[in-house]
């Protein structure tokens, strides 16, 4: 971990196009996750474009309502090999966002394998949300377990 960002590494073996269609599928995302705060995906369409906007349906014990929703937009998106969002909320009729994001960067290795980087940065959190969330808001391990997840959707060991 440095800074503002904390990453993860892991050798998945499947192809990258598998891995990257298994991320870009919101409906994939709640099984990815391994802190229980991401539900169902509310829009389920699959990720295709840098913009894209799609709604998660989220849990948090520590939250006002436990049950709220997530408007992620699309920032990066380069198939096969790049894909991240931004997770923001809808207030007042705008999408604003809470400065932090989501990324994947896939190298294949070969035609079976592929090294999966799993990012996730904070450096755009305002001051003001700093006051009342910890970054990064998980235990050190949860990227890690994010990836063993993925590869578990895949069907493959790691």
């Amino acid at each position: 971990m440095n800074d503002e960002t904390v990453r993860a590494h892991l050798t998945i073996h499947a192809p990258v196009e598998q891995v990257f269609a298994t991320l870009a599928d919101p409906t994939t995302h709640g099984s990815i996750d391994g802190t229980g705060w991401v539900q169902e995906a509310v829009d389920t369409a699959p990720l295709s474009e840098v913009g894209q906007v799609f709604r998660m349906g989220m849990y948090h014990p520590n939250h006002p309502d436990g049950d709220y929703e997530v408007a992620n937009q699309v920032h990066v998106f380069e198939s096969p090999d790049l894909i991240g969002w931004r997770p923001g909320t809808y207030e007042d009729g705008e999408l604003t966002f809470g400065g932090w994001t989501w990324h994947y960067e896939l190298r294949p290795i070969g035609q079976t394998e592929t090294a999966a980087t799993q990012i996730y940065a904070w450096s755009a959190v305002q001051p003001h949300v700093r006051e009342y969330i910890d970054f990064p808001p998980f235990a050190p391990d949860h990227l890690s377990n994010s990836l063993i997840h993925l590869a578990g959707l895949l069907g493959v060991q790691t």
